[in-house]
Protein backbone atom coordinates (compact mmCIF):
# COMPACT_ATOMS: atom_id res chain seq x y z
CA UNK A 1 0.00 0.00 0.00
CA UNK A 2 2.33 2.79 -1.23
CA UNK A 3 0.81 5.77 0.50
CA UNK A 4 3.62 6.98 2.76
CA UNK A 5 5.70 9.82 1.38
CA UNK A 6 5.35 13.54 1.76
CA UNK A 7 2.28 14.86 -0.05
CA UNK A 8 2.09 11.72 -2.25
CA UNK A 9 -0.80 9.88 -0.63
CA UNK A 10 -3.16 7.82 -2.71
CA UNK A 11 -6.45 9.12 -1.23
CA UNK A 12 -8.27 5.85 -1.95
CA UNK A 13 -5.64 3.72 -0.23
CA UNK A 14 -5.32 6.16 2.67
CA UNK A 15 -9.10 6.10 3.17
CA UNK A 16 -8.98 2.29 3.40
CA UNK A 17 -6.40 2.66 6.18
CA UNK A 18 -8.81 4.99 7.95
CA UNK A 19 -11.77 2.60 7.55
CA UNK A 20 -9.68 -0.29 8.90
CA UNK A 21 -8.19 1.88 11.67
CA UNK A 22 -4.89 0.25 10.74
CA UNK A 23 -2.44 0.77 13.61
CA UNK A 24 0.53 0.12 11.31
CA UNK A 25 0.07 3.66 9.96
CA UNK A 26 -0.39 5.34 13.34
CA UNK A 27 1.97 8.32 13.49
CA UNK A 28 2.72 8.03 9.76
CA UNK A 29 -0.65 9.16 8.44
CA UNK A 30 -3.05 11.84 9.69
CA UNK A 31 -6.48 12.73 8.32
CA UNK A 32 -7.94 16.23 8.29
CA UNK A 33 -11.73 16.40 8.17
CA UNK A 34 -12.93 19.47 6.30
CA UNK A 35 -16.42 19.35 7.83
CA UNK A 36 -15.05 19.70 11.39
CA UNK A 37 -11.65 21.37 10.91
CA UNK A 38 -10.06 18.63 13.06
CA UNK A 39 -7.25 16.22 12.17
CA UNK A 40 -6.98 12.71 13.62
CA UNK A 41 -4.79 9.65 13.81
CA UNK A 42 -5.93 6.76 11.59
CA UNK A 43 -6.90 4.75 14.69
CA UNK A 44 -9.36 7.38 15.96
CA UNK A 45 -12.60 5.77 17.17
CA UNK A 46 -14.93 8.60 16.19
CA UNK A 47 -17.37 8.05 13.35
CA UNK A 48 -15.54 7.59 10.05
CA UNK A 49 -15.96 10.74 7.92
CA UNK A 50 -17.00 10.68 4.29
CA UNK A 51 -14.07 10.30 1.90
CA UNK A 52 -14.88 13.57 0.17
CA UNK A 53 -14.32 15.38 3.49
CA UNK A 54 -10.87 13.85 4.11
CA UNK A 55 -7.44 15.28 3.44
CA UNK A 56 -4.39 13.17 4.26
CA UNK A 57 -1.06 14.30 5.73
CA UNK A 58 2.20 12.69 6.77
CA UNK A 59 2.82 14.85 9.86
CA UNK A 60 0.86 16.97 12.33
CA UNK A 61 2.79 20.02 11.10
CA UNK A 62 1.36 19.56 7.60
CA UNK A 63 -2.17 19.24 8.98
CA UNK A 64 -1.82 22.34 11.15
CA UNK A 65 -0.29 24.32 8.29
CA UNK A 66 -3.54 23.53 6.42
CA UNK A 67 -5.50 25.07 9.35
CA UNK A 68 -6.67 21.82 10.97
CA UNK A 69 -6.55 21.52 14.76
CA UNK A 70 -5.74 18.28 16.69
CA UNK A 71 -8.47 15.90 17.79
CA UNK A 72 -9.18 15.85 21.53
CA UNK A 73 -10.14 12.17 21.40
CA UNK A 74 -7.28 10.38 19.62
CA UNK A 75 -4.67 13.02 20.57
CA UNK A 76 -2.19 13.30 17.65
CA UNK A 77 0.43 14.68 20.05
CA UNK A 78 0.96 11.23 21.64
CA UNK A 79 1.21 9.28 18.36
CA UNK A 80 4.42 7.31 17.69
CA UNK A 81 6.97 9.08 15.53
CA UNK A 82 8.20 8.18 12.08
CA UNK A 83 11.43 6.65 13.38
CA UNK A 84 15.07 7.58 13.66
CA UNK A 85 16.70 9.60 10.87
CA UNK A 86 19.17 6.91 9.86
CA UNK A 87 16.53 4.23 9.43
CA UNK A 88 16.06 5.33 5.82
CA UNK A 89 18.53 5.26 2.96
CA UNK A 90 17.51 8.32 0.90
CA UNK A 91 19.93 11.20 1.61
CA UNK A 92 17.35 13.99 1.36
CA UNK A 93 14.90 12.29 3.70
CA UNK A 94 17.74 11.46 6.10
CA UNK A 95 18.76 15.14 6.22
CA UNK A 96 15.15 16.26 6.74
CA UNK A 97 14.64 13.77 9.57
CA UNK A 98 17.89 14.81 11.23
CA UNK A 99 16.72 18.42 11.07
CA UNK A 100 13.32 17.45 12.48
CA UNK A 101 15.01 15.61 15.33
CA UNK A 102 17.07 18.69 16.15
CA UNK A 103 13.94 20.87 16.07
CA UNK A 104 12.18 18.41 18.38
CA UNK A 105 15.03 18.84 20.85
CA UNK A 106 14.75 22.63 20.56
CA UNK A 107 10.99 22.63 21.08
CA UNK A 108 11.12 23.36 24.80
CA UNK A 109 14.38 25.30 24.92
CA UNK A 110 12.67 28.70 24.85
CA UNK A 111 15.48 30.00 22.66
CA UNK A 112 14.86 31.60 19.29
CA UNK A 113 15.60 28.95 16.68
CA UNK A 114 18.29 29.76 14.15
CA UNK A 115 18.00 28.04 10.79
CA UNK A 116 21.59 29.06 10.00
CA UNK A 117 22.89 27.41 13.19
CA UNK A 118 20.87 24.25 12.49
CA UNK A 119 22.17 24.08 8.92
CA UNK A 120 25.75 24.57 10.08
CA UNK A 121 25.36 21.74 12.60
CA UNK A 122 24.13 19.44 9.83
CA UNK A 123 26.87 20.56 7.46
CA UNK A 124 24.70 22.17 4.76
CA UNK A 125 23.66 25.68 3.75
CA UNK A 126 20.49 27.12 5.27
CA UNK A 127 19.00 27.56 1.80
CA UNK A 128 19.58 23.89 0.98
CA UNK A 129 18.18 22.80 4.34
CA UNK A 130 15.05 24.96 3.90
CA UNK A 131 14.44 23.51 0.42
CA UNK A 132 14.99 19.88 1.45
CA UNK A 133 12.97 20.26 4.64
CA UNK A 134 10.00 21.81 2.86
CA UNK A 135 10.10 19.13 0.14
CA UNK A 136 10.21 16.25 2.64
CA UNK A 137 8.13 17.62 5.52
CA UNK A 138 5.67 19.78 3.57
CA UNK A 139 6.22 22.78 5.87
CA UNK A 140 9.02 25.19 6.72
CA UNK A 141 11.33 24.43 9.66
CA UNK A 142 9.77 27.24 11.70
CA UNK A 143 6.24 25.96 11.05
CA UNK A 144 7.38 22.51 12.15
CA UNK A 145 8.93 23.92 15.34
CA UNK A 146 5.80 25.91 16.21
CA UNK A 147 3.64 22.80 15.78
CA UNK A 148 5.92 20.76 18.05
CA UNK A 149 5.73 23.43 20.76
CA UNK A 150 1.95 23.71 20.57
CA UNK A 151 1.47 19.92 20.61
CA UNK A 152 3.80 19.65 23.60
CA UNK A 153 1.72 22.29 25.36
CA UNK A 154 -1.47 20.38 24.52
CA UNK A 155 0.06 17.21 25.95
CA UNK A 156 1.14 18.92 29.17
CA UNK A 157 -2.27 20.57 29.56
CA UNK A 158 -4.06 17.26 29.02
CA UNK A 159 -1.88 14.92 31.09
CA UNK A 160 -0.08 16.92 33.75
CA UNK A 161 -1.07 19.11 36.68
CA UNK A 162 1.37 21.89 35.72
CA UNK A 163 -0.07 25.42 35.95
CA UNK A 164 -0.72 27.03 32.57
CA UNK A 165 2.14 29.52 33.05
CA UNK A 166 4.60 26.67 33.62
CA UNK A 167 3.20 24.81 30.61
CA UNK A 168 3.96 27.85 28.48
CA UNK A 169 7.58 27.97 29.62
CA UNK A 170 8.04 24.18 29.40
CA UNK A 171 6.74 24.29 25.82
CA UNK A 172 9.34 26.82 24.73
CA UNK A 173 7.27 30.02 24.81
CA UNK A 174 9.08 32.93 26.40
CA UNK A 175 5.93 34.62 27.70
CA UNK A 176 2.45 33.58 28.76
CA UNK A 177 0.94 36.25 26.51
CA UNK A 178 2.63 34.87 23.40
CA UNK A 179 1.65 31.35 24.38
CA UNK A 180 -2.02 32.21 24.86
CA UNK A 181 -2.13 34.09 21.57
CA UNK A 182 -0.45 31.31 19.56
CA UNK A 183 -2.58 28.62 21.17
CA UNK A 184 -5.86 30.45 20.57
CA UNK A 185 -4.93 31.31 16.98
CA UNK A 186 -3.98 27.74 16.07
CA UNK A 187 -6.49 25.73 18.10
CA UNK A 188 -9.33 28.24 18.40
CA UNK A 189 -9.62 27.79 22.16
CA UNK A 190 -7.72 28.99 25.23
CA UNK A 191 -5.29 26.72 27.10
CA UNK A 192 -7.56 26.75 30.17
CA UNK A 193 -10.54 25.69 28.08
CA UNK A 194 -8.55 22.78 26.63
CA UNK A 195 -7.55 21.70 30.13
CA UNK A 196 -11.19 21.77 31.18
CA UNK A 197 -12.18 19.71 28.14
CA UNK A 198 -9.45 17.18 29.03
CA UNK A 199 -10.65 16.83 32.61
CA UNK A 200 -12.28 13.45 31.92
CA UNK A 201 -9.21 12.00 30.17
CA UNK A 202 -8.34 8.71 31.99
CA UNK A 203 -4.63 9.59 32.19
CA UNK A 204 -5.35 12.69 34.26
CA UNK A 205 -6.42 10.46 37.16
CA UNK A 206 -2.72 9.85 37.86
CA UNK A 207 -1.59 13.47 37.38
CA UNK A 208 -0.11 14.80 40.63
CA UNK A 209 1.87 17.92 41.54
CA UNK A 210 4.84 15.80 42.71
CA UNK A 211 5.50 14.42 39.20
CA UNK A 212 5.09 15.37 35.54
CA UNK A 213 2.81 12.74 34.00
CA UNK A 214 2.55 12.27 30.23
CA UNK A 215 1.10 9.69 27.87
CA UNK A 216 3.03 8.15 24.97
CA UNK A 217 1.58 5.82 22.34
CA UNK A 218 3.24 3.06 20.34
CA UNK A 219 2.40 0.74 17.45
CA UNK A 220 1.31 -2.75 18.47
CA UNK A 221 2.41 -5.48 18.74
CA UNK A 222 4.99 -4.80 21.45
CA UNK A 223 6.96 -7.65 23.05
CA UNK A 224 7.08 -6.05 26.48
CA UNK A 225 8.12 -9.30 28.17
CA UNK A 226 11.38 -9.43 26.22
CA UNK A 227 12.17 -5.74 26.74
CA UNK A 228 11.43 -5.79 30.48
CA UNK A 229 13.47 -8.97 30.93
CA UNK A 230 16.40 -7.43 29.05
CA UNK A 231 16.36 -4.30 31.24
CA UNK A 232 15.88 -6.25 34.48
CA UNK A 233 18.86 -8.51 33.77
CA UNK A 234 21.13 -5.49 33.31
CA UNK A 235 19.66 -3.05 35.86
CA UNK A 236 22.33 -1.50 38.10
CA UNK A 237 21.26 -1.49 41.78
CA UNK A 238 20.60 2.05 42.97
CA UNK A 239 20.19 3.30 39.37
CA UNK A 240 17.47 1.25 37.71
CA UNK A 241 14.79 -1.33 38.55
CA UNK A 242 11.92 -3.21 36.94
CA UNK A 243 8.72 -3.75 38.91
CA UNK A 244 6.13 -5.75 36.96
CA UNK A 245 5.38 -3.69 33.85
CA UNK A 246 7.11 -0.59 35.22
CA UNK A 247 10.69 0.63 34.75
CA UNK A 248 12.14 3.24 37.10
CA UNK A 249 15.54 4.86 37.08
CA UNK A 250 17.60 7.85 38.12
CA UNK A 251 19.00 10.46 35.75
CA UNK A 252 22.32 12.18 36.39
CA UNK A 253 22.70 15.86 35.61
CA UNK A 254 23.71 16.28 31.98
CA UNK A 255 22.18 13.06 30.67
CA UNK A 256 18.78 14.19 29.39
CA UNK A 257 18.53 17.52 31.21
CA UNK A 258 20.90 19.86 33.00
CA UNK A 259 19.31 18.88 36.32
CA UNK A 260 19.39 15.45 37.97
CA UNK A 261 16.11 13.62 38.45
CA UNK A 262 14.21 10.39 38.04
CA UNK A 263 11.82 8.81 35.54
CA UNK A 264 9.21 6.05 35.59
CA UNK A 265 7.61 4.31 32.59
CA UNK A 266 4.56 2.09 33.08
CA UNK A 267 3.17 0.05 30.18
CA UNK A 268 -0.57 0.00 29.52
CA UNK A 269 -0.89 -2.75 26.87
CA UNK A 270 -4.69 -2.57 26.84
CA UNK A 271 -4.45 0.86 25.16
CA UNK A 272 -1.03 0.57 23.46
CA UNK A 273 0.31 3.35 25.64
CA UNK A 274 3.04 4.12 28.16
CA UNK A 275 2.48 6.41 31.12
CA UNK A 276 5.65 8.44 31.65
CA UNK A 277 6.29 10.16 34.99
CA UNK A 278 9.36 12.19 35.86
CA UNK A 279 10.63 14.60 38.49
CA UNK A 280 9.04 18.08 38.55
CA UNK A 281 12.54 19.58 38.34
CA UNK A 282 12.69 18.25 34.75
CA UNK A 283 9.51 20.05 33.62
CA UNK A 284 11.47 22.58 31.56
CA UNK A 285 13.04 19.64 29.68
CA UNK A 286 9.72 17.92 28.90
CA UNK A 287 10.36 17.85 25.15
CA UNK A 288 13.76 16.23 25.65
CA UNK A 289 12.29 13.78 28.16
CA UNK A 290 9.61 12.71 25.68
CA UNK A 291 12.10 12.26 22.83
CA UNK A 292 14.56 10.40 25.06
CA UNK A 293 11.86 8.13 26.49
CA UNK A 294 10.58 7.25 23.03
CA UNK A 295 14.11 6.24 22.01
CA UNK A 296 14.74 4.46 25.36
CA UNK A 297 11.70 2.19 24.91
CA UNK A 298 11.77 2.18 21.08
CA UNK A 299 8.21 3.49 20.93
CA UNK A 300 8.55 4.74 17.35
CA UNK A 301 9.39 1.31 15.90
CA UNK A 302 7.27 -0.05 13.02
CA UNK A 303 6.88 -3.71 14.06
CA UNK A 304 5.10 -4.85 10.90
CA UNK A 305 8.14 -4.14 8.72
CA UNK A 306 10.65 -5.40 11.29
CA UNK A 307 8.80 -8.67 11.91
CA UNK A 308 8.47 -9.27 8.16
CA UNK A 309 12.23 -8.89 7.71
CA UNK A 310 12.97 -11.28 10.61
CA UNK A 311 10.42 -13.92 9.65
CA UNK A 312 13.04 -16.71 9.69
CA UNK A 313 14.09 -15.95 13.29
CA UNK A 314 12.33 -17.29 16.41
CA UNK A 315 10.64 -14.90 18.80
CA UNK A 316 7.37 -13.16 19.54
CA UNK A 317 6.20 -10.35 17.24
CA UNK A 318 6.89 -6.77 18.26
CA UNK A 319 10.56 -7.04 19.30
CA UNK A 320 11.91 -3.70 20.52
CA UNK A 321 15.46 -2.37 20.75
CA UNK A 322 16.15 -1.34 24.38
CA UNK A 323 17.77 2.06 24.29
CA UNK A 324 19.32 4.28 26.93
CA UNK A 325 18.58 7.57 28.65
CA UNK A 326 22.29 8.16 29.22
CA UNK A 327 24.65 7.44 26.34
CA UNK A 328 27.73 7.79 28.54
CA UNK A 329 26.37 5.33 31.07
CA UNK A 330 25.61 2.86 28.28
CA UNK A 331 29.12 3.26 26.87
CA UNK A 332 30.68 2.59 30.29
CA UNK A 333 28.52 -0.49 30.73
CA UNK A 334 29.51 -1.73 27.27
CA UNK A 335 33.22 -1.51 28.15
CA UNK A 336 32.58 -3.27 31.45
CA UNK A 337 30.73 -6.01 29.55
CA UNK A 338 33.67 -6.93 27.33
CA UNK A 339 34.33 -10.68 27.53
CA UNK A 340 32.36 -11.19 30.76
CA UNK A 341 28.85 -12.37 31.59
CA UNK A 342 25.89 -10.01 31.95
CA UNK A 343 25.85 -10.66 35.70
CA UNK A 344 29.57 -9.89 36.04
CA UNK A 345 29.21 -6.65 34.07
CA UNK A 346 26.33 -5.63 36.30
CA UNK A 347 28.46 -6.23 39.40
CA UNK A 348 31.28 -4.10 38.03
CA UNK A 349 28.84 -1.33 37.11
CA UNK A 350 27.44 -1.37 40.65
CA UNK A 351 30.94 -0.90 42.05
CA UNK A 352 31.58 2.03 39.70
CA UNK A 353 28.34 3.67 40.86
CA UNK A 354 29.10 3.08 44.54
CA UNK A 355 32.61 4.56 44.20
CA UNK A 356 32.09 7.41 41.73
CA UNK A 357 28.31 8.04 41.66
CA UNK A 358 26.47 10.77 43.57
CA UNK A 359 23.47 10.64 45.96
CA UNK A 360 20.16 11.41 44.29
CA UNK A 361 16.72 11.71 45.89
CA UNK A 362 13.80 9.78 44.35
CA UNK A 363 10.40 8.55 45.60
CA UNK A 364 11.90 5.05 45.95
CA UNK A 365 14.54 4.20 48.61
CA UNK A 366 16.03 1.54 46.32
CA UNK A 367 16.95 4.21 43.74
CA UNK A 368 19.25 6.71 45.39
CA UNK A 369 22.37 7.08 43.22
CA UNK A 370 23.21 9.03 40.10
CA UNK A 371 25.60 7.50 37.55
CA UNK A 372 29.03 9.20 37.53
CA UNK A 373 29.50 11.95 34.98
CA UNK A 374 32.15 11.88 32.22
CA UNK A 375 34.02 14.62 34.09
CA UNK A 376 34.20 12.49 37.24
CA UNK A 377 35.60 9.42 35.49
CA UNK A 378 37.89 11.55 33.33
CA UNK A 379 39.54 12.83 36.53
CA UNK A 380 39.82 9.37 38.14
CA UNK A 381 43.18 7.67 38.49
CA UNK A 382 43.92 4.33 36.88
CA UNK A 383 44.52 2.73 40.27
CA UNK A 384 41.19 3.95 41.69
CA UNK A 385 39.26 2.39 38.80
CA UNK A 386 41.29 -0.83 38.68
CA UNK A 387 40.83 -1.32 42.45
CA UNK A 388 37.17 -2.12 41.75
CA UNK A 389 38.19 -5.40 40.11
CA UNK A 390 38.26 -3.95 36.58
CA UNK A 391 41.28 -5.10 34.57
CA UNK A 392 43.71 -2.27 33.92
CA UNK A 393 43.23 -2.23 30.13
CA UNK A 394 39.49 -1.67 30.60
CA UNK A 395 40.10 0.83 33.38
CA UNK A 396 42.31 2.79 31.02
CA UNK A 397 39.65 2.53 28.29
CA UNK A 398 37.01 3.96 30.63
CA UNK A 399 39.15 6.95 31.57
CA UNK A 400 40.15 7.61 27.94
CA UNK A 401 36.53 7.42 26.82
CA UNK A 402 35.41 9.81 29.57
CA UNK A 403 38.11 12.29 28.57
CA UNK A 404 37.09 12.06 24.90
CA UNK A 405 33.34 12.21 25.59
CA UNK A 406 32.71 15.79 24.34
CA UNK A 407 34.13 14.86 20.93
CA UNK A 408 32.22 11.58 20.92
CA UNK A 409 28.94 13.39 21.62
CA UNK A 410 29.59 15.62 18.62
CA UNK A 411 29.95 12.50 16.42
CA UNK A 412 26.59 11.02 17.45
CA UNK A 413 24.75 12.54 14.48
CA UNK A 414 26.18 9.70 12.37
CA UNK A 415 26.43 6.09 13.61
CA UNK A 416 29.37 5.43 11.28
CA UNK A 417 31.27 8.48 12.55
CA UNK A 418 30.47 7.60 16.16
CA UNK A 419 31.66 4.00 15.74
CA UNK A 420 34.87 5.16 14.05
CA UNK A 421 35.57 7.67 16.83
CA UNK A 422 35.02 5.03 19.53
CA UNK A 423 37.31 2.55 17.80
CA UNK A 424 40.14 5.08 17.85
CA UNK A 425 40.22 4.91 21.66
CA UNK A 426 42.45 2.39 23.47
CA UNK A 427 40.70 -0.80 24.55
CA UNK A 428 37.57 -0.25 22.46
CA UNK A 429 36.97 -2.41 19.41
CA UNK A 430 34.22 -2.89 16.84
CA UNK A 431 32.01 -5.05 19.09
CA UNK A 432 31.87 -2.44 21.83
CA UNK A 433 31.38 0.41 19.36
CA UNK A 434 28.55 -1.34 17.52
CA UNK A 435 26.85 -2.28 20.80
CA UNK A 436 26.95 1.33 22.01
CA UNK A 437 25.60 2.61 18.68
CA UNK A 438 22.92 -0.07 18.76
CA UNK A 439 21.56 0.98 22.15
CA UNK A 440 22.69 4.56 22.83
CA UNK A 441 21.84 5.82 19.32
CA UNK A 442 19.10 3.30 18.58
CA UNK A 443 20.87 2.37 15.32
CA UNK A 444 18.59 -0.34 13.87
CA UNK A 445 21.21 -1.88 11.57
CA UNK A 446 23.98 -2.38 14.13
CA UNK A 447 25.48 -5.89 14.00
CA UNK A 448 28.25 -6.28 16.63
CA UNK A 449 30.95 -8.45 15.02
CA UNK A 450 32.25 -11.63 16.65
CA UNK A 451 29.49 -11.66 19.26
CA UNK A 452 29.80 -15.10 20.85
CA UNK A 453 26.07 -15.50 21.54
CA UNK A 454 25.06 -14.32 18.05
CA UNK A 455 27.48 -16.70 16.35
CA UNK A 456 26.32 -19.60 18.53
CA UNK A 457 22.65 -18.92 17.83
CA UNK A 458 23.25 -18.59 14.10
CA UNK A 459 25.22 -21.83 14.05
CA UNK A 460 22.31 -23.62 15.73
CA UNK A 461 19.67 -22.03 13.50
CA UNK A 462 21.40 -21.77 10.12
CA UNK A 463 24.59 -23.83 10.33
CA UNK A 464 26.88 -20.82 9.85
CA UNK A 465 30.49 -21.47 10.81
CA UNK A 466 32.14 -18.07 11.18
CA UNK A 467 31.61 -14.30 11.08
CA UNK A 468 31.79 -14.22 7.28
CA UNK A 469 28.93 -16.73 7.05
CA UNK A 470 26.99 -14.78 9.68
CA UNK A 471 27.44 -11.49 7.77
CA UNK A 472 26.17 -13.11 4.58
CA UNK A 473 23.12 -14.57 6.33
CA UNK A 474 22.39 -11.23 8.07
CA UNK A 475 22.14 -9.30 4.80
CA UNK A 476 18.52 -10.46 4.53
CA UNK A 477 17.73 -8.70 7.81
CA UNK A 478 18.93 -5.23 6.81
CA UNK A 479 18.20 -2.53 7.88
CA UNK A 480 16.95 -4.26 11.05
CA UNK A 481 20.00 -6.32 12.01
CA UNK A 482 20.03 -4.91 15.57
CA UNK A 483 16.58 -6.41 16.12
CA UNK A 484 17.88 -9.68 14.68
CA UNK A 485 20.68 -9.61 17.27
CA UNK A 486 18.09 -9.38 20.05
CA UNK A 487 16.10 -12.29 18.66
CA UNK A 488 19.28 -14.35 18.36
CA UNK A 489 20.24 -13.58 21.96
CA UNK A 490 16.73 -14.42 23.13
CA UNK A 491 16.74 -17.71 21.22
CA UNK A 492 19.48 -18.98 23.54
CA UNK A 493 17.36 -18.21 26.61
CA UNK A 494 14.10 -19.86 25.56
CA UNK A 495 13.23 -23.01 23.56
CA UNK A 496 13.12 -22.31 19.82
Amino acid sequence: MPIIGCMTFDPGAAYQVLIARDARFDGRLFVGVTSTGVYCRPICRVRTPLQRNCRFFETPAQAEAASFRPCLKCRPEIAPGAGLPWSVMDASRTLARQAAQELNAQAASGEAASLAALAAKLGVSDRHLRRIFAAEQGVTPMQYLQTRRLLLAKQLLTDSALPVAQVALASGFRSLRRFNAAFAQQYRMSPSRLRGAAGDEPDRADATPDAITLTLAYRAPFDQVALLRFVAQRAIPGIEEVDGTTIRRTLRAGSVAAQPGWVEARFDPSRDRVQLRFAPALAASSARMIAAARRWLDLDAAPAGIDAALVNLPGAPGIRLPGSLDAFELAVRAVLGQQVTVAAARTLARRVVERFGTPLATPWPSLARGFPSPQTLAAATLDSVASLGIVRTRSNALIAMAQAWPALEAAMASPDDFIAALCELPGIGPWTAHYVAMRALGWPDAFPPNDVAVLKAMRLLFGTQNQRDADAQAQAWRPWRAYAVLRLWNSLETPT
